[in-house]
């Protein structure tokens, strides 16, 4: 009677076996990726960080990823040597069995999380996917994981080397003064500039931040005939044409869609809050996907683009923002309200921070130099990065137009000179060309 138990039991058990599902290889493709991005973006807009920092936040993630997939790559290069501060990577648990694309996503992951506030909206995102892969294969997912970890963990000791956390004990920007050209918040928030010793953040291409110290703008004067009064009375003159045409205009609907300003403040009776909105950097963040899903762009291709990308963004804010707070220049809405027109407004709501140099023009030229690089020149897209926000699609036909778009978006704002749209636009352009030239990413 026992020997026929246990026969039983043995066949019970042999059917278990039988009937277990044999663990595949786990694959991580491009969408995979593109979906980590977006959840990364989608925090930071919940989280509202500004431009600057949004910046921070997309290039380090980008890095960790990128050097994890290509330490021993046969197409790409390590970026160690070649970027300020990463002069060694140490790896001692990369088995010749890794799968790199999933080891990249989570080293992508884990660095992320240590950038933003909503810190459990990364990880429960993370623990869905770390549930998902271990199911899979979990030798697989453990070797991946051990490495992806191994290398993000450099990462993360190399960027908290930038002196970001030395900026956070740093002065705020002190707006007393009597010189009339110098900046002043703005309303309906009257914030505080933000981010004034930005340019004291490590730069990953540059030599320093002033690398690309733009040209002196035209010297403030509320003179008639002055160059810079003439620049005044343009955004002035052009804002009451536009109004004139609607908001259905070209210049309305350009200007909007260019927006990106996280810090815009909506009056709701006696309460004041925050729309949401993504920065100039992940709205160019944005581009870079649809320039890679365009292309079906496979895998190392991506992670290479939103690196690349992301190093231009992060560059041109520390070289923007240097300018920022040298030239402090008061913005148009100031002046205007003051002198012209008391019951002027901008189009736009102006963001917290100097004039000079425009941002989005920085950006914009820094970004589509290097997109233009790697995808081409007269390369069409449809931009659909707004769609979310409530915006509709915009079609270019190269990255250089769109940059162009952009940078002229903010003088139909009514936030910037053209001044500062130009030169900040050429600013952007040298720094794009610089991480071209300077960053050698394929081999």
């Amino acid at each position: 009677m026992k020997s026929k138990y246990q026969l039983i039991l043995l066949c019970i058990v042999l059917t278990c076996f039988s009937c277990k599902k044999e663990q595949e290889p786990i694959t991580i493709t491009s969408e995979d990726y593109h979906n980590t991005v977006d959840k990364l973006t989608e925090v930071m807009i919940h989280d509202i960080f500004s431009p600057p920092v949004a910046s921070r936040i997309y290039v380090y993630p980008n890095i960790a990823a990128y050097e994890t997939l290509n330490q021993s790559s046969d197409t790409y290069k390590s970026l160690v040597n070649q970027i300020k501060g990463l002069n060694t990577l140490n790896s001692e648990k990369k088995e010749s069995s890794t799968n790199l694309e999933l080891a990249s996503l989570i080293a992508y992951i884990n660095v992320a999380k240590e950038l933003v506030f909503s810190k459990e909206r990364i990880t429960t995102y993370r623990d869905s996917l770390y549930s998902k892969w271990e199911t899979q294969n979990t030798e697989e997912f453990k070797n991946a994981k051990n490495y992806g970890l191994e290398i993000s963990e450099q990462i993360i000791s190399w960027m908290n080397a930038d002196n970001y956390a030395e900026t956070r004990t740093m002065p705020d920007y002190n707006i007393y003064t009597n010189d009339p050209s110098q900046w002043e918040p703005t309303p309906p928030a009257y914030m505080k500039g933000i981010e004034p010793h930005w340019n004291k953040i490590r730069p990953f291409a540059l030599d320093s931040a002033s690398q690309f110290k733009p040209i002196t703008h035209p010297k403030f004067s509320l003179e008639k005939g002055s160059d810079f009064h003439n620049e005044l009375l343009e955004v002035y003159d052009l804002t009451n044409d536009i109004r004139k045409k609607g908001d259905d205009s070209e210049e309305i609907q350009i200007a909007r869609f260019w927006d990106c300003n996280p810090f815009v403040s909506v009056n709701k009776g006696h309460f004041m809050f925050a729309a949401k909105k993504i920065t100039p950097g992940a709205h160019w963040i944005g581009i870079c996907k649809i320039a890679c899903k365009n292309t079906n762009s496979d895998f190392g291709k991506t992670v290479y683009a939103y690196t690349k990308t992301s190093i231009a963004v992060a560059d041109s804010f520390i070289s923007c923002w240097d300018e920022k707070y040298r030239s402090n220049l008061i913005r148009p809405e100031t002046l205007i309200n003051k002198y012209i027109d008391t019951e002027w407004a901008p189009v736009l709501q102006t963001p917290p921070f100097p004039e000079y140099t425009s941002g989005h023009s920085v950006v914009s030229g820094a970004s589509s130099e290097v997109l233009t690089a790697i995808f081409g020149d007269n390369f069409a897209f449809d931009d659909t990065t707004e769609l979310p926000y409530g915006l509709p699609m915009r079609s270019f036909k190269s990255f250089r137009l769109a940059a162009q778009e952009a940078a002229i978006s903010r003088l139909y704002g009514s936030i910037h000179y053209r001044a500062a749209i130009k030169v900040g636009l050429d600013q952007g352009i040298k720094l794009g060309t610089l991480v071209n030239n300077k960053i050698s990413f394929l081999k």
